[in-house]
């Protein structure tokens, strides 16, 4: 049976580090790139979600519409 030495295995440990740091990287400035994005061609407004951390009181206005669901079955809508 192979076994590898200390060295080996630090090495490989190293990359795995590395190629781990590098997903993360890309996965979250995807995701930053996609936020900026909408906010730029008005699909989301983010600033108004920003504002809902100092306007979270019980009589505030709610951010969006709530989407009316169908109910297949009964063609009730919840």
């Amino acid at each position: 049976m192979y076994t590898m030495d200390y060295e080996t295995l630090l090495t490989l440990q190293g990359y795995l580090k590395f190629f781990l740091i590098l997903i993360v990287f890309i996965i979250f400035y995807s995701y930053v790139y996609s936020m900026y994005k909408r906010d730029k061609s008005g699909t989301k407004n983010y600033e108004k979600y920003t504002n809902l951390v100092h306007d979270d009181s019980i009589e505030s206005n709610p951010l969006e519409e709530r989407k009316e669901k169908k109910n297949k079955e009964q063609g009730e809508i919840v």
